[in-house]
């Protein structure tokens, strides 16, 4: 890697943790289609929902989802560099990169739904950074094909966190379900193009300690 892709890459770091991420895509918007709507707001009008009609105490649960969904992108930023730094095959570093790429758009729509939900990211989003940047080298130097296979596994943990949070969502916020159904498609995306690199099904262990550890980062950043 070059002086000046390392100098990238720290900007990009630097930009994860202070909240400032740019988007190549414009933010997911709700379906106008009443079919589209979640169960239980079947009587809601078809057109988007405001986020100002949530209740006070949606509006916080929905900000607590919005946090935990803004701190795995952190830690996805983190992942892929570190992921991408290890690797050694230039096919693999040019899909590491894509897939950055689109997770920095969820991070960026996800830190911009908390800003219209009044309120904030992770006050330990530094933490959760140079903790998945730590796993993400650790990962790496084991080998690509063990590399892809974390990845793979990891974007399908995000998965059913994402379909948790489809269920969890207050029916009325539509915003936030939009975003978090273009995410889930994108990880989808990435957990089948890892596969298709030949990316390893990972031991029973290691998928079961990082379900464990995911499970103590989500709880932890719905609140701090």
């Amino acid at each position: 890697m070059t002086f000046d892709e390392l100098i990238t890459e720290f900007d990009r770091g630097l930009r994860s943790i202070a909240g400032v991420s740019r988007m190549s895509r414009p933010m997911p918007q709700p379906s106008a289609d009443a079919a589209d709507l979640p169960a239980g707001a079947a009587d809601l009008p078809a057109s988007p929902v405001a986020s100002g009609e949530l209740t006070p105490a949606e509006r916080a649960h929905a900000a607590g989802l919005m946090r935990v969904n803004h701190v795995g992108e952190v830690c996805a930023q983190a992942l892929y560099q570190a992921q991408k730094l290890s690797a050694r095959s230039p096919t693999l570093k040019a899909a590491f990169d894509q897939a950055a790429r689109e997770e920095e758009d969820h991070l960026a729509w996800t830190a911009r739904r908390l800003e219209a939900l009044d309120s904030r990211p992770s006050l330990l989003n530094p933490l959760w950074y140079a903790g998945a940047l730590a796993i993400g080298l650790a990962a790496g130097r084991l080998g690509d094909k063990i590399s892809l296979g974390f990845m793979a596994e990891t974007e399908r943990q995000v998965e059913h966190h994402l379909d948790s949070h489809l269920d969890a969502l207050p029916p009325a916020d539509l915003e936030s379900r939009a975003i978090v159904e273009q995410m889930r498609t994108d990880e989808i995306a990435h957990a089948k193009s890892a596969t298709d690199l030949g990316g390893v099904d990972l031991p029973l262990p290691v998928r079961s300690l990082m379900r464990v550890a995911s499970k103590i980062m989500t709880r932890t950043a719905y609140y701090v």
